[in-house]
């Protein structure tokens, strides 16, 4: 086996947005010569174009994936459906700005143990933790994998339940009728909601790191409730549906018309990066043959985009060392659980036997679209060898 004397990065941003720097520039060119640089035509367009990309009538475009979750259960306060310190059921390992976000809009999360095997919220498990307070669901697509939506909209629909979907991980993930019934786990299709309710939403980031990011901070809401989404509309924008009449008290939260220009490059490339994604994880999945490393699971359709390609190991500091000495970066998604936070000090006597496992045990292996295969080569074989 051959040394690699140049790193492996964990995720190669500046590689990823190379092949775009000509028609960013133009684009920066074409934004500044406009002269019109808060919502203006590029931000149409890319909400046009992610709207008809995600099967939704609406898209919102705004400055951040934590502000695009805010925004959607601060609109169905706004519209009645919500009310503050109502209840919202969450993932007890998902990463801490879907609570914060819940918390913002003055609502109250209640933590709910993941599937060890998918990392998503575990239906099975909702039932039991929804009260007379309970108002919501969010489910959130951790890693890039659609969470279980058929199952959670049901229980939805049986309790009048709020379903709002974190999709910050999970950009172009698509529902997959054919699933392989030979998957070693049996699940129901997954669906995701875009337009299997019309009282939903959904929260995307553009974080530069996602699937689709752009080169700051950026997000977006999509739905298929008009009433919602002309509500986020003005609460994007200081509560204004017209300059200088506020109908709510907003927030300054607009996706920059910059940004908007960068994704619009970017959003017409999103279906082919993530099936080279989907492309190395498949080899992971197929040549990794090592006892001491937990695969994550896959049915090798459509319903995962691989944002994190996620494995677990029992002694993770020891496996991260010894990629590290190889030349291979990797990050840990994530090393402490949200009820284990300083910042959640009232929850930290909590047991989430199942969350806890898997933040002491998971790290992510580089996986994005410019990955060289003679990397994913090596990487394999490092992992092999361990």
């Amino acid at each position: 086996m051959k040394q690699k004397t140049m790193i492996i990065p964990f995720l190669d941003l500046k590689k990823i947005n190379e092949p775009y720097e000509n028609a960013f520039q133009e684009k920066l060119k074409s934004v500044l010569h406009n002269g019109w640089y808060i919502l203006g035509k590029e931000v149409e367009t890319f909400e046009k174009a992610f709207a008809e990309y995600s099967k939704t009538k609406y898209c919102i475009g705004v400055g951040n994936g934590f502000d695009a979750l805010v925004l959607i259960f601060k609109g169905y306060i706004e519209l009645g459906i919500l009310q503050k310190g109502d209840e919202v059921i969450v993932p007890a390992n998902t990463y801490i700005a879907s609570i914060l976000a819940v918390l913002q809009a003055d609502l109250v999360p209640v933590l709910v143990e993941p599937r060890l095997e998918t990392y998503n919220i575990n239906p099975d498990l909702i039932q039991e933790k929804i009260t007379s307070k309970t108002k919501a669901i969010l489910a959130v697509h951790l890693y890039g994998k659609l969470a279980e939506m058929d199952k959670i909209n049901e229980i939805a629909q049986n309790h009048n339940l709020i379903v709002v979907e974190d999709c910050a991980q999970s950009h172009g993930a698509k529902i997959d009728k054919s699933q392989n019934q030979n998957s070693k786990f049996q699940f129901e299709n997954n669906l995701q909601s875009k337009v299997y309710n019309l009282k939903s939403a959904s929260a995307y980031s553009f974080y530069p790191g996602k699937n689709l990011g752009c080169l700051g901070d950026g997000g977006a809401v999509t739905t298929n409730d008009e009433e919602l989404a002309k509500v986020i509309l003005s609460l994007r924008n200081y509560g204004s549906e017209k300059k200088y009449l506020n109908d709510y008290i907003g927030v300054n939260s607009r996706l920059d018309e910059l940004q908007a220009g960068f994704l619009n490059l970017k959003l017409v490339n999103l279906d082919s990066d993530n099936q080279k994604r989907r492309e190395i994880a498949k080899r992971y999945l197929t040549e990794i043959k090592n006892d001491k490393i937990e695969l994550p699971f896959w049915d090798f359709s459509n319903n995962h985009v691989f944002h994190l390609f996620v494995i677990r190991t029992l002694k993770r500091e020891q496996l991260q060392e010894h990629l590290a000495q190889n030349n291979v970066q990797t990050v840990i998604h994530y090393p402490i659980p949200p009820h284990k936070q300083k910042a959640f000090s009232d929850w930290n006597n909590l047991s989430f036997p199942i969350t806890e496992k898997i933040h002491e045990e998971v790290l992510s292996l580089p996986i994005s679209p410019v990955l060289a295969e003679e990397d994913v080569d090596f990487i394999i074989e490092i992992l092999n060898q361990y």
